[in-house]
């Protein structure tokens, strides 16, 4: 199933996308996309149902993220060898793991906003993970059966907060609108081989991230156990996988984006984001 959320930001209504791309409500079935609705026991019974009999939505109505009241926003840094090399930096020997505040989170098409002061504002295309029940000491051949499923995330990061202002990485990570996320959930039973993934992002059409789930360094499995271990993850709780290479603060002179780009990112099979990049005032 592709699940969504729709309408004005703090008031969207659960839905599902249906095989002929329709939108159709679910707000008879489950509050929202959230919680317990990501559960298997609710997701089978959802997918149970006949979509041609769910009211279709009228329009082209804004889509919110595709997870609604996210209890932990976790990122992985340096996760993609290629996209390690292209930093310099040393492989990890565990996931590096960063917070980035829920206030950051947006839907899939919301504009990027810069924050004052900012210089250097990048793009990240990265894998998003929704977790679906309770995980705690979660063995990687298991871990996978803890997902509700996946999505496209954008960790927008501001290069100059993240590196020079003291700190830790969650600085340049969570400006607000800095979390685009959707635009559908795709559950796990749609993906396939979560580990052989294409992936790409274009700024003003052209092509700056292209990569592939396949040269991560630590699988979505390897991921979960290692954060499992380290503390409880709840279902809505959302781990971002990390970034191929491409990144601006990668190229010789670094490129940042500025205000007026649009930014255009998908991941194989679960949708694309387009976002329009503005200064705060």
């Amino acid at each position: 199933m592709k699940l969504v959320r729709y309408g004005e930001m703090g008031a969207e209504k659960p839905g599902m996308i249906d095989t002929d791309g329709t939108l159709r409500d679910l707000s008879d079935h489950v509050a929202d996309i959230a919680g317990d609705a990501l559960s298997d026991e609710t997701l089978a019974r959802l997918r149970a149902l006949d979509p041609g009999a769910l009211p279709a939505v009228p329009g082209t109505p804004r889509l919110g993220a595709c997870v609604g009241n996210i209890g932990k926003f976790m990122c992985i840094g340096l996760n993609f060898s290629d996209h390690a090399a292209e930093t310099g930096a040393p492989i990890p020997d565990h996931p590096i793991l960063f917070l980035k505040a829920n206030s950051a989170v947006v839907g899939p098409n919301d504009d990027v906003v810069m924050p004052r002061g900012s210089t250097s504002t990048d793009w990240e295309v990265e894998l998003g993970v929704v977790i679906g029940k309770a995980a705690k000491y979660v063995s990687a051949d298991d871990a996978l059966d803890y997902v509700a499923g996946y999505c496209v995330i954008n960790d927008v990061s501001e290069r100059h907060f993240q590196t020079q202002l003291t700190g830790q990485w969650t600085k340049g990570k969570s400006c607000d609108t800095f979390g685009p996320t959707g635009p559908w959930l795709v559950t796990r039973d749609e993906v396939g081989d979560v580990q052989k993934l294409a992936m790409e992002l274009n700024v003003n059409g052209k092509r700056m991230q292209t990569g592939n789930t396949d040269t991560m360094i630590f699988t979505v499995a390897q991921i979960i156990e290692h954060l499992s271990g380290l503390m409880t993850l709840h279902p809505g709780d959302v781990i971002s996988t990390g970034t191929p290479p491409g990144v601006g603060m990668g190229m010789k002179p670094p490129h940042y984006l500025k205000e007026g780009d649009v930014i255009d990112l998908t991941i194989e099979g679960l949708g694309t984001q387009r976002q329009t990049v503005r200064q705060d005032a």
